[in-house]
C-alpha cells in the first residue's frame, strides 16, 4: 500500500507540474509528496522528475513510469470495488467541471439525492468559465459547451440547449424594444470574450440550416457568465445565453425575451472523459447520473 500511495502522489505532481499544487490537492505536507516521488526513484534506479526552481518536468522514464502508473491506480480502484454487489457502498471522491449555469441550475439542485443513494461518495465540483486541462488537472470528467475541438478525450455527446435573446426592462424603457434586425444598429450588445479565440461579439441568429451574424455595437465586454447576465440586469445591451440558466429572470419579470424569432443556434452539450480501459465504479455511476440529468434538460 505504500507503493501505491507513492505511485498516487508521483502521478499528481506530474499531472500538476507542481510539488506543492500536488500537496494541496491532496492535503498533504510537501515534503511527504517530495520524499515519495524520492523514493521511488531509489527503489526504480531511475530519475522520474526534472526539478527547477522555476518548474517540474517528467524525464522520459519518468513518463513512461506516469502512464503505467496511471493505468495501475485505475486497476487497483476498480479491484477495491469489485466484489460491492450493493451500489450505495461505492466510496470515494468524483471530480467534475461544467458551466456555472449548468452546475447552479441543474446538478446541483439533484445532488442531495445523489449522495443520499450513494452516501459513501464525495463530489468535488468545479465551474468556471475558462477549459481546464481534464488529465493535467486530475478531473474525473468534465461537461463542455460548443464544438470540441479533437482532444484524445472519450466523448459522450448529451444534446443541446436552447438559447435565447433577452433585455431588461429598463433597457427597453430606456432605448425601446427591437422588434426586427434591421433595428439591431440602434441598439447595444454585450460583448462576451472568454479568450481571442472565444469571442462573441455580434448577435447571432439561426435560420435552421445557417447561422448567421449581425455585427453590432457595445458599451461593455465581459469574460464570465455571472458578469454577462449581471450586465444584461443593469441594462447594458442584449444577451444571448440558454434559457436553462435564467428561467427565473424571466418569470420574475427581470429580464424579457425578445427577437423570439431569430434566436441563436443551440449549444452542443457533451461529457468527456480519459481514454481509460477501466474506468473506475465510482466514476461510471456518477456519469451514468450525470447523463441522465443533463438529458432531461437538453434537446
Amino acid at each position: 500500500m505504500e507503493t501505491i500511495e507513492a505511485i498516487k502522489r508521483f502521478v499528481r505532481v506530474a499531472e500538476l507540474a507542481s510539488f506543492t499544487r500536488a500537496a494541496d490537492q491532496l492535503g498533504l505536507p510537501k515534503a511527504s509528496i517530495s520524499n515519495a516521488v524520492q523514493q521511488l526513484e531509489s527503489q526504480l534506479g531511475t530519475q522520474l522528475l526534472h526539478r527547477t526552481t522555476r518548474k517540474v518536468q517528467l524525464t522520459p522514464d519518468g513518463q513512461v513510469f506516469y502512464e503505467r502508473g496511471k493505468h495501475l491506480l485505475g486497476e487497483v480502484d476498480e479491484l477495491w470495488t469489485l466484489f460491492q454487489g450493493d451500489d450505495a457502498s461505492v466510496s470515494g471522491i468524483v471530480r467534475v467541471d461544467m458551466s456555472y449555469p449548468l452546475a447552479r441550475n441543474v446538478v446541483i439542485p439533484q445532488l442531495p439525492d445523489f449522495l443520499q443513494r450513494y452516501p459513501n461518495m464525495q463530489i468535488e465540483l468545479s465551474s468556471t468559465d475558462r477549459r481546464v486541462d481534464l488529465v493535467a488537472e486530475g478531473y474525473d470528467c468534465v461537461v463542455r459547451t460548443g464544438q470540441l475541438a479533437d482532444s484524445g478525450l472519450v466523448v459522450r455527446h448529451l444534446g443541446a440547449m436552447g438559447q435565447a435573446n433577452f433585455v431588461s426592462p429598463g433597457y427597453i424603457q430606456r432605448y425601446g424594444k427591437p422588434e426586427a434586425l434591421d433595428q439591431l444598429s440602434g441598439h447595444w450588445l454585450i460583448h462576451y470574450h472568454v479568450s481571442m479565440a472565444a469571442r462573441f461579439d455580434a448577435f447571432e441568429y439561426w435560420d435552421g440550416r445557417h447561422c448567421h451574424r449581425v455585427p453590432m455595437k457595445h458599451r461593455i465586454v465581459v469574460n464570465n457568465t455571472d458578469a454577462y447576465r449581471a450586465a444584461c440586469l443593469a441594462g447594458m445591451g442584449i444577451m444571448q445565453a440558454p434559457l436553462m440558466g435564467v428561467h427565473y429572470l424571466l418569470d420574475e419579470g427581470k429580464l424579457v425575451e425578445i427577437l423570439g424569432e431569430f434566436r441563436a443556434p443551440p449549444i452542443p452539450v457533451s461529457l468527456l472523459y480519459p481514454q481509460r480501459r477501466n474506468l473506475s465504479r465510482r466514476v461510471r455511476i456518477f456519469m451514468d447520473w450525470l447523463s441522465d440529468i443533463l438529458k432531461m434538460h437538453l434537446s
